[in-house]
């Protein structure tokens, strides 16, 4: 009988990148699974209750030469070796990554080990990691279809970006919302967002006034999280079903981060998308176009958005039920609902080879 084929999963920080690995792993459920992780990140609460959590001290490299960087450079280079070890006592067969800084010693260590190598791009434009390590990769996995153009010298395969399967079939929904509200839900993406918090507890009496329901997730981050209150706004520093809360939202505003786009694709929840004005590269911009071209969003920058201008669109989506379900059917024409499933066989793929 053949041993079962051993993969390293390194995929580590934010929901962008854990959630879209975990999905794949779901997919591959006769394989053995290492997970690559670092210290006080998402993936420590997230991940050893289903696969071994393996960490290593790799951070990303900051701006401008110092004694910081030096140490950042000697765990970088230690990192590698790290993973190299891994690799060999755990005879694994092949490496997959969801980006970010934890990929570079993966990536290197998976090449000095002459593993396959697959990363997948949420990000419409490409990662510093990304287009530095791609050529190493055996195949890059895009989350949008324009992302090929930054990539032109690697092999690459349009497979969007896999969502947790609960966001394929219904999920029931343990929050008092009358079945006939609006319900307008607000995220921030994993790590909340402080502007936009503020920005809709100064417009939310407006939505409320008019029979809304506003669902605020406000991150752990916010020291005013509790200051308004109403009967029909519920905040929440977090909610574990968001796949039942936005198969149930008649709007989001949200980030545009490409793991909750793709959420929103799936669930076709039109959307008001506030891109992390700070994103590397002002990436999530690039995200929300996207959206924004195929009518299913609208942007606004955050140095742009005032209370006025919030207030008075969500008003008139209110207002229109038939735009908001014109923006639903938009929404789900960008959905690849088995993203995970090519994934997973890529990598089979790989390792038969």
């Amino acid at each position: 009988m053949s041993s079962p084929t051993r993969l390293l999963i390194a995929a580590s920080g934010t929901g962008g990148h854990l959630f879209p690995a975990l999905a794949v792993a779901e997919e591959l459920s006769d394989y053995e699974i290492e997970w690559l992780g670092v210290p006080k990140r998402l993936e420590n609460s997230l991940v050893p209750e289903k696969y071994p959590l393996n960490i290593i001290s790799v951070e990303g490299f900051q701006q401008g030469f110092g004694l910081k960087t030096l140490k950042i450079a000697f765990r970088f280079i230690s990192s590698i070796f790290q993973v190299q070890k891994l690799i060999k006592e755990n005879q694994i067969d092949a490496v997959f990554t969801t980006g970010g800084y934890i990929a570079a010693p993966a990536i290197l260590a998976a090449c000095l080990q002459k593993k396959p190598t697959i990363l997948h791009e949420a990000n419409f434009i490409p990662g510093k990691v990304t287009r530095l390590l791609s050529r190493w990769c055996n195949i890059i996995a895009l989350g949008f279809e324009g992302t090929k153009k930054y990539l032109p010298e690697v092999e690459t395969q349009y497979v969007s970006t896999p969502v947790r399967s609960q966001f394929l079939r219904p999920q029931p929904l343990d929050l008092p919302i009358p079945n006939d509200a609006i319900l307008i839900v607000v995220a921030g993406g994993s790590q909340g967002a402080v502007a936009v918090n503020k920005l809709v507890r100064q417009v939310a009496p407006k939505w409320l006034e008019m029979g809304a329901y506003i669902i605020h997730l406000t991150g752990k981050q916010d020291p005013e999280a509790g200051s308004f209150e109403h009967p029909q706004y519920i905040h929440l520093p977090f909610y574990d079903n968001m796949a039942g809360l936005l198969q149930r939202a008649d709007l989001a505003i949200s980030r545009a981060g490409a793991g909750t786009l793709t959420e929103l694709a799936i669930t076709g929840t039109p959307a008001i998308l506030i891109p992390y004005p700070y994103a590397a590269e002002d990436h999530q911009t690039y995200n929300a176009q996207v959206f924004a071209d195929a009518g299913a969003a609208i942007i606004y920058q955050q140095s742009d958005l005032n209370e006025l201008t919030l207030e008075n669109q969500v008003a008139q989506w209110l207002e229109s039920p038939d735009k908001l379900q014109e923006m639903v059917t938009k929404a789900k024409t960008l959905a690849m609902k088995d993203s995970a499933a090519i994934l997973a066989e890529m990598i089979q793929s790989l390792v038969n080879k």
